[in-house]
């Protein structure tokens, strides 16, 4: 495998058969512009993903091989990871499925790490059903924290929105046990540092939610807010970092505040979540920020409903891979300014 250097390699981990994955990545990848911009890696089964493209009647053109030396560039290359066949039945939750989907995620999680390929882009899976004595993750994410060096944080991202999580997978009466100055401090510093390195934005502004209503309202409904988060955001701020709040969340997206920060930190997931994909459904990108490694995925999950059936909108993956492909370009640019002083001194000004 001769490797071009502006072909990017994308690696994809398959998600669940029986949802909407494999049509959304197949769809993505109908368009064959895409393939000028990178050379896709399913991890999977050729002859499941031939048999779905035919069931969903797509005409992409699949490139099986058994092992990533024997890569085309230009082609969808598909990885078999495993040659047995699987009983698909769309819609239905299927632990035999769930194994197979983590077989699928593990193998492109480790080809990341070897540097066989340049960025990860995971198609749904369902967290129910994936669980196993081999594996005991929540999710993706928190499979890469412990894979991949750097700390985790999801990132939710569509064009110039961009929200993350104080705190993410944790029951909403556990939230304010989690909120403390340290973890205040490395969310806050992962998020400046990937609008740096990752957006190539110089001096980012970060805005932050309260955890209350109204943000406690001077600690009438509650004491998080002045006792936590305001003394932590102060000591970043006069660290010279650009952050502000907290707001109360209740009316920072609907009065357009939003629009003045290139990040919104919220303090639990709903809180973040159902603004963000009020506004995005359908284009956002789940971005994890904080590692050296490259991992997107689309917004939504696995869809049982439409799966089968070609009616699942592929916007939101493609999103995914577009916002990969524009991470890797400005990590790799961010690399080449600061080994050169005078050119970042230039951008900065």
């Amino acid at each position: 495998m001769v490797k071009k250097a502006e072909n990017i390699i994308v690696g994809i981990s398959i998600g669940d058969l029986n949802g909407i994955g494999s049509e959304v990545i197949l769809k993505t990848f109908e368009d064959t512009r895409m393939l000028e911009l990178c050379t896709p890696v399913i991890f999977g089964n050729v002859k499941i993903l031939s048999f779905l493209k035919k069931t969903l009647n797509l005409e992409s053109n699949l490139h099986g091989i058994d092992k990533l030396e024997q890569l085309v560039f230009g082609k969808i290359n598909v990885l078999n990871v495993w040659r047995e066949g699987v009983n698909l039945q769309f819609g239905v939750n299927d632990e035999t499925v769930g194994k197979y989907a983590i077989k699928s995620f593990t193998a492109a999680t480790q080809a990341l790490k070897d540097g066989l390929v340049d960025v990860l882009v995971t198609a749904p899976i369902n967290k129910y059903n994936i669980q196993s004595e081999e594996f005991h993750f929540p999710g993706h994410t928190d499979y890469l924290n412990q894979e991949l060096e750097g700390n985790a944080l999801m990132l939710m991202v569509q064009d110039n929105l961009r929200v993350g999580l104080l705190t993410d997978h944790v029951p909403v009466n556990e939230v304010s046990k989690h909120l403390t100055e340290a973890l205040i401090r490395t969310k806050l510093e992962t998020v400046n540092k990937a609008l740096i390195e990752d957006f190539a934005i110089t001096r980012p502004k970060i805005a932050v939610l309260g955890l209350n209503p109204h943000c406690g309202d001077h600690g009438v409904i509650g004491k998080e807010d002045d006792e936590v988060i305001k003394p932590a955001l102060k000591k970043l701020f006069d660290e010279g970092m650009m952050v502000f709040g907290p707001f109360s969340a209740d009316s920072f997206f609907g009065s357009g505040q939003y629009e003045k920060y290139d990040a919104v930190i919220a303090t639990y997931h709903d809180q973040g979540l159902i603004p963000f994909k009020t506004l995005s459904f359908g284009k956002g990108v789940n971005y994890t920020a904080g590692l050296d490694k490259i991992r997107t995925s689309p917004d939504h999950g696995t869809a049982y409903e439409i799966a089968g059936k070609g009616e699942a909108d592929f916007n939101s993956f493609k999103e995914a891979v577009y916002l990969a492909l524009d991470v890797f370009h400005n990590r790799n640019e961010h690399k080449e300014l600061i080994k050169n002083p005078l050119k970042l001194r230039q951008k900065q000004l």
